[in-house]
């Protein structure tokens, strides 16, 4: 049996060959990726996004339970709970903590119509580059869109729970001086304003987590707009 030699000739052509099939792949998918469908598959992974990341947060215990977001105490008031413990307070801290965790709470489900008026208005060309963005491209255009009007929007809810506690004030009295001394850092001497924005760190991360498995498996959405628009990333 005769065998066909492997010519530098040869190689160029099956290179070449090999070139032409792969461009003609990737025009095929952009072609059947339209602007319109890729606008449609991002939408429905906003929304998603949105839906799981309020039903998650927005419920009692889902900053409280939920390691990943829930609210400590910051910097060096952290020693300082340490030290009421050991002096018998251990409830006034605990009181403190759930406070600043039930606000947040409150104030997530807030964040649902303005999530999805985001998504609503969102264009065509900022479909496309979340679409070939990164893995958290989706989370970016939240926050850019949203985390300002959220932030204006979670503050009286915040405000309103952590009055309910008269530690808030405590904290705020005792966190200012803190922040004098640079023990706290000034944006966390504010309790309202802390929880606020560690209501939005949560409120963002929980959105980011469902972009990646949205990503990560489209299939498993059961969406077959976001098979469509995902399944090659």
């Amino acid at each position: 049996m005769q065998r066909r030699q492997f010519t530098p000739a040869l190689a160029a052509l099956f290179l070449a060959r090999a070139a032409c099939v792969a461009l003609l792949g990737e025009s095929a998918k952009a072609f059947a990726l339209d602007e319109g469908t890729a606008a449609s598959g991002v939408r429905a992974a906003l929304e998603r996004g949105a839906d799981s990341a309020v039903s998650l947060l927005g419920k009692p215990g889902g900053f409280l339970d939920n390691p990943q977001v829930r609210i400590p105490l910051p910097g060096a008031l952290k020693s300082a709970a340490s030290m009421l413990r050991a002096l018998g307070q251990q409830q006034r801290v605990d009181d403190l903590v759930n406070s600043m965790n039930r606000a947040a709470e409150q104030a997530v489900p807030a964040a649902k119509p303005l999530l999805l008026n985001a998504v609503h208005a969102m264009s065509v060309e900022d479909a496309v580059k979340i679409v070939r963005g990164g893995d958290t491209s989706v989370t970016d255009f939240f926050a850019a869109k949203t985390r300002a009007p959220l932030g204006e929007k979670f503050l009286p809810i915040v405000t309103a729970e952590t009055e309910k506690v008269s530690l808030a004030a405590k904290y705020n009295a005792v966190a200012s001086k803190g922040s004098s001394f640079g023990l706290v850092k000034p944006e966390d001497a504010n309790v309202e304003q802390y929880v606020t924005r560690k209501a939005l760190d949560g409120l963002f991360l929980m959105i980011g987590q469902e972009e990646k498995k949205i990503r990560a498996d489209p299939m498993a959405t059961g969406s077959a707009i976001l098979k469509s628009v995902f399944g090659g990333h």
